[in-house]
């Protein structure tokens, strides 16, 4: 069952990437194992899957443990792409090969101190806030110029690009303006050479709407209810 939905989210995400005249390999799945046992991301990785994605920094801690033990020769990468407590920075920087909820001059601030310390240089996203829902996280628009300056200070921190999360809607033609909305912010910031880089990565698209998030730009889309089924509360 789990080959069978990774190879059908593979196809979409080639057709998704070839209707936009994009190279399928421009995208990166990202399988999200939020309450998923180590047991299925095993699985997933043996059907040939490297990169998952962790909402909580705790769990993600006992999975890539165990994991390390279980399969040694393939090299995973993992992303946090829940929201981040300062609290949990120190433990985040050891754990994640990306970090794609920064949303603050102060978080920032704490993952550089708290890489350094480690002598890493830490791989981020930033995360934009586009709609005007309470329970999202992220920076808002207005407020994005001076976090990408303080982050080029920054030496431990790497930025790759931006991420977002966009209202649910049952007609999903709803999210389209808030893909490209993420698409342009990005391309924005490389045409005015604001960052010591370009930035590449766009994280964007979810188990109902990855398929247009790539038609608008995705680099990286995080699924997982559409890999490991319903998530377990």
């Amino acid at each position: 069952m789990l080959i069978e939905n990774i190879s059908n989210i593979l196809k979409k995400i080639s057709h998704a990437a070839m209707r936009a005249g994009r190279s399928p390999d421009e995208v990166k799945l990202i399988a999200v194992t939020k309450t998923v046992s180590v047991e299925a991301i095993k699985e997933a990785v043996d059907a040939g899957l490297r990169i998952f994605g962790e909402n909580r920094v705790q769990e993600a801690q006992k999975k890539i443990q165990s994991l390390k033990l279980e399969v040694q020769n393939s090299r995973i990468e993992w992303h946090l792409i829940g929201h981040l407590q300062k609290n949990k920075v120190k433990y985040a920087v050891q754990l994640f090969d990306l970090i794609h909820t920064v949303d603050s001059i102060e978080l920032a601030e704490e993952l550089n101190k708290q890489a350094e310390k480690i002598k890493k240089t830490q791989r981020v996203l930033v995360q934009i806030k586009l709609s005007e829902e309470e329970t999202k996280h992220g920076i808002p628009e207005e407020n994005l110029m001076p976090l990408l300056e303080k982050i080029n200070e920054l030496k431990n921190l790497k930025l790759e690009g931006l991420m977002t999360m966009p209202p649910y809607f049952e007609d999903i033609e709803g999210v389209r303006p808030y893909f490209k909305r993420l698409r342009e912010i990005r391309d924005n910031i490389n045409s005015l050479r604001i960052m010591h880089y370009a930035l590449r990565e766009l994280s964007m698209g979810m188990s109902n709407d990855f398929e247009v998030a790539i038609e608008e730009g995705a680099t990286m889309v995080r699924i997982g209810t559409a890999i490991f089924g319903e998530r377990s509360k």
